[in-house]
């Protein structure tokens, strides 16, 4: 496969107040390695440094918002995501295996999820302030089947977002969760708000209609019940607690067969085709 342009890795595009951020590996489902994670941390310090920017939105190219970690990139030192435990107190913060995960922002960002937000991609849409699905979304924490660890604020944001009981069903059976699923137990919703009815209008029109209004508020009221909201719930502990564990699940050498054994299996689908 040829290099990827670093410089096409993330697509950044404004649209008035609205700035939309895409990962833009559609033929990896919009994984994420080191390059891509370095791209989204830029791209959100560039936004959040805009004074003409109120609201981001975070999306994938292709059908799919972010299938994870780039697993292939693992081992290799080029590619690899960022993996370091130094978490300073300034803001924003530092970047994250996933690129802006560790990033406390001034404004607010929605997750436009269309396709699969699984495994790191679901740590990315935790990271977001909303999430808003479409009928073909599917979420989850698929890296379990794989033996990678949640490494990047899956293990402490997902039980804030959907209380303790749904984030340990889904944390340790790794199932698919359906959009309509998704909307029942609050982990997204549509737009024009619903936990009910799943909305067949694709994820980024919704959330550019929803950050048009949000942008229509008395933007300093908003930012600081916002800002308020995140200090009053401090994640850094818990992520650099759930960090330590994580690198020593990795170091342990349990995900290289599991991993093995999915590529195997992928390239014997595609010998099939």
């Amino acid at each position: 496969m040829p290099k990827e342009d670093p410089s096409k890795l993330v697509l950044v595009e404004k649209r008035g107040t609205t700035t939309i951020v895409t990962i833009n590996r559609p033929h990896k489902r919009n994984c994420v390695n080191g390059p891509a994670a370095t791209a989204l941390y830029q791209a959100f310090l560039d936004f959040d440094a805009d004074p003409k920017a109120a609201v981001a939105i975070l999306t994938g190219a292709g059908g799919n918002f972010c299938a994870g970690a780039d697993l292939a990139s693992i081992q290799n030192q080029d590619e690899a995501n960022p993996m370091s435990a130094e978490w300073p107190d300034t803001l924003p913060g530092p970047i994250g295996p996933m690129g802006p995960t560790r990033m406390t922002l001034s404004k607010p960002v929605i997750a436009a999820i269309s396709g699969f937000a699984v495994a790191g991609g679901l740590e990315l849409a935790l990271w977001c302030d909303i999430r808003i699905v479409d009928s073909t979304a599917t979420l989850g924490v698929f890296c379990r089947l794989r033996g990678v660890p949640l490494i990047d604020g899956g293990t402490v944001r997902l039980p804030q977002v959907v209380g303790r009981g749904v984030a340990m069903d889904l944390m340790l059976t790794g199932r698919p969760v359906k959009a309509q699923e998704a909307l029942k137990v609050q982990l997204a919703t549509c737009y024009p708000p619903s936990y009910e009815t799943v909305s067949e209008t694709p994820a980024l029109e919704q959330a550019l209609a929803l950050a048009a209004s949000l942008a229509n508020h008395p933007q300093t009221c908003m930012r600081n019940d916002r800002l308020s909201s995140h200090f009053a719930s401090p994640i850094r502990e818990a992520m650099l607690k759930e960090f330590e564990m994580g690198l020593n699940t990795l170091n342990s050498g349990e995900f290289i067969e599991a991993i093995r054994k999915f590529f195997d299996r992928k390239d014997s689908s595609s010998a099939k085709l």
